[in-house]
């Protein structure tokens, strides 16, 4: 109830900000572009920076006061949007924030609608109605929401404004953001998703490898998207084009720029594990477990089942079995807590200490565990088949 209230006087407040700068005849046309003007990026660059650093308190402080000085503009309120958009990414299952990101997505779009009629503000006013539309797909769109409809409705409306500011990008390089994404996705998605293309049949063509290449310049060039187009290039590189060390590059500057973010923290560890490099993930996985044990903002299961099990494989492969055994207990733990029973890191930690076990000679809870597995696996997986032939050798 609390939500839907602060979601229904955000709408409204939108709505009354910008006719009441109408009413009172502000010259709107004099006013900068903002998503250009370099005085203000000045100003609340350490304000984007606490955002990405989990600051959330200081950096919604000066996004507040950019409210009160630009209330007839989205940008304020796009950027608190974003902030409860960060408070979601470390665990999307969590939709404690969705109604508050939402709300603040449609004011962004009621007050971009407005200025769109206004001239000279068409392109910014597009820049702003297709992110939003964008952050709103990007939610439904997640493995958790799988609300496939409702991201194409709003990826249709996004691309729409995207169109309205093509050829446009010298006024602002955050304009090629969108393009990036969509050039990328719009060919990712129905190859790796078939029952989607007839969804996307009458979509324009995307360039993958260009869509790489815009995101790459917003990355170099861009304020307000160059965090995010490096967060996606991140993903893009490490998960689906093959090149885990360009992969890791990023995430090794994400999270020293900004490390108290558990996402890009637990990113950085997940990238130097899968690529071997056991002794660097080391300390950093124990820093993660770290601030959660210290009840950091962000911290928590998920990051945590992630790096327990990564110090559980480290020391496991250095005979360390007890020292092991607790770190896969961990992320059994963390696993169980928010009811992730389908995931691998559960379903191998498990498998582990069973393995484990049965090395000790207990073969009644090394069975244990390898039933367990076998109850919760898809049996057509490979920790399924595992614990089934760790069974026919005890």
């Amino acid at each position: 109830m609390k939500l839907m209230l602060t979601y229904l006087l955000t709408g409204l407040l939108a709505t009354q900000v910008f006719s009441k700068t109408t009413e009172d005849s502000i010259n709107v046309d004099d006013h900068i572009i903002l998503i250009a003007d370099m005085q203000l990026q000045i100003e609340i660059n350490q304000s984007m920076n606490d955002m990405y650093n989990f600051k959330f308190e200081e950096a919604e402080r000066q996004f507040r006061w950019l409210k009160q000085k630009y209330g007839w503009h989205p940008l304020p309120y796009f950027l608190l949007g974003l902030s409860e958009w960060w408070k979601i990414m470390p665990n999307i299952d969590d939709r404690a924030h969705d109604e508050k990101f939402m709300a603040y997505m449609d004011t962004v779009i009621n007050i971009s609608e407005r200025l769109y009629e206004i001239p000279k503000h068409e392109v910014e006013a597009s820049f702003f109605l297709a992110a939003a539309y964008g952050f709103i797909g990007r939610l439904h769109s997640s493995e958790e929401r799988k609300n496939w409809r409702k991201s194409a409705m709003a990826g249709k409306n996004a691309l729409k404004y995207m169109q309205e500011s093509e050829g446009m990008h010298e006024l602002s390089p955050e304009l090629l953001f969108g393009d990036g994404l969509y050039n990328y996705f719009s060919v990712w998605v129905p190859q790796n998703y078939p029952l989607l293309k007839p969804i996307l049949a009458f979509f324009p063509k995307g360039d993958k490898q260009l869509g790489i290449e815009q995101l790459k310049e917003v990355s170099y060039n861009a304020f307000y998207t160059r965090t995010e187009a490096m967060v996606f290039l991140m993903r893009i590189l490490g998960g689906y084009e093959g090149q885990p060390k360009k992969a890791l590059q990023l995430s090794k500057y994400l999270h020293e720029t900004f490390p108290d973010n558990p996402y890009f923290h637990r990113y950085y560890a997940r990238l130097l594990y899968s690529s071997g490099k056991y002794q660097s993930a080391r300390p950093v996985a124990e820093s993660i477990l770290a601030k959660i044990d210290s009840g950091m903002i962000g911290y928590e299961a998920t990051s945590g089942r992630y790096a327990a099990f990564f110090l559980g494989q480290i020391h496991e492969s250095r005979h360390n079995n007890d020292v092991s055994k607790s770190y896969y207990q961990r992320a059994v733990d963390f696993s169980e807590s928010i009811n992730a029973l389908e995931s691998g890191y559960y379903h191998y930690s498990l498998l582990a200490l069973g393995k484990i076990h049965a090395k000790e000679g207990d073969r009644r809870k090394a069975k244990d565990y390898f039933n367990l597995v076998k109850k919760l696996a898809k049996r057509n997986s490979r920790a399924h088949r595992r614990a089934r032939e760790a069974l026919k050798d005890i």
